[in-house]
């Protein structure tokens, strides 16, 4: 049986994975699926001060506290800029780290220059126009950018969708690749559709030799296709 840390992405939280958590729960395993400060139940906690090392130590101080060891880390879109400082932090309490449609930088680079120019310009934009220069506020139609089709299923996700820190996209993420690089690594590509944001993150991984893996659905894999996503997981850990 394996232990699972399941680390949500932008505007969700510890909810989003409900289904895959229960799913490998009754099967044996052990699994944590916290929200992020500022995100899902933790939204009133938003603040100017929140960004990528808060984060991180959200997810360092969850490893210590529960004494974890022999961790699989899982990190969903966002969630994978967290990768490098959690692994320096913490490399020795983890096993490997699944990368589900998730965002890669380099030392010293930030999300929003892995995102194209347009991209990163709109999402400037929001945060300046609605967002108090502080925050991209929350919307349901992201729901169709991520590929989320079934009606029932955004009528429930959408209201649960949460602003998110705009530090989150702009604090440079400062870190010694060693740890994870000692780790091994499996990034996940989603077709339906697969997100043209994704390209640099998903062509880092192959020129890094990564194990890539697919699952046919959009990029909320953990809400379009939750069976499938907790299969994909139970693998990778049966092989490390």
């Amino acid at each position: 049986m394996a232990d699972y840390l399941l680390v949500h992405g932008a505007m969700h939280g510890g909810w989003c994975w409900r289904t895959v958590r229960d799913l490998l729960t009754a099967r044996g395993h052990r699994v944590l699926a916290p929200s992020l400060t500022g995100q899902g139940e933790h939204r009133h906690r938003l603040s100017p001060e929140v960004g990528v090392a808060t984060h991180v130590e959200d997810l360092a101080a969850l490893l210590w506290y529960e004494d974890l060891t022999d961790v699989r880390l899982v990190l969903h879109s966002y969630a994978g800029i967290l990768a490098g400082p959690v692994a320096e932090r913490s490399g020795e309490r983890l096993t490997s780290v699944v990368f589900l449609g998730a965002f890669l930088v380099r030392p010293g680079q930030c999300l929003l220059d892995v995102e194209p120019p347009e991209v990163a310009r709109r999402y400037r934009a929001q945060v300046a126009a609605a967002g108090e220069g502080r925050y991209l506020p929350a919307d349901a139609s992201f729901l169709a950018q991520w590929g989320v089709r079934d009606p029932e299923l955004r009528a429930w996700a959408g209201p649960r969708l949460t602003d998110f820190p705009f530090r989150c996209q702009t604090d440079p993420v400062h870190f010694d690749p060693g740890p994870l690089d000692a780790l091994h690594k499996v990034w996940v590509r989603h077709t339906e559709p697969f997100m043209p944001n994704l390209r640099p993150s998903l062509d880092l991984a192959r020129s890094r030799g990564w194990e890539i893996r697919t699952i046919p659905c959009g990029h909320d894999m953990m809400l379009e296709a939750p069976e499938a996503t907790a299969r994909l997981l139970e693998d990778v850990a049966a092989g490390y």
